[in-house]
């Protein structure tokens, strides 16, 4: 299993959303992009698939998309 990628939210941000996650995460290229592979129903949040595109992600909770794991960790 390949090591998890962290991401952390700043700017005092208590969640980012979905797709921009994917983005961030580099696992697609544009917001856009992230919208459609959560419609496809290829993105798993904390073990479920989410088809929510723009489901607001905490700090806590991990996403999984084709064998990458990303987690949301709180910010400093």
């Amino acid at each position: 299993m390949p090591t998890p990628i962290e991401i952390p939210l700043e700017g005092g941000r208590d969640h980012v959303e979905l797709n921009q996650l994917l983005k961030l995460a580099g696992l697609c290229d544009s917001g856009g992009a992230g919208k459609a592979i959560v419609a496809s129903g290829a993105v798993f949040v904390d073990g479920a698939v989410e088809l929510r595109k723009t489901c607001k992600i905490r700090a806590g909770q991990t996403v999984e998309l084709d064998g990458h794991v990303v987690q949301v960790i709180a910010g400093i």
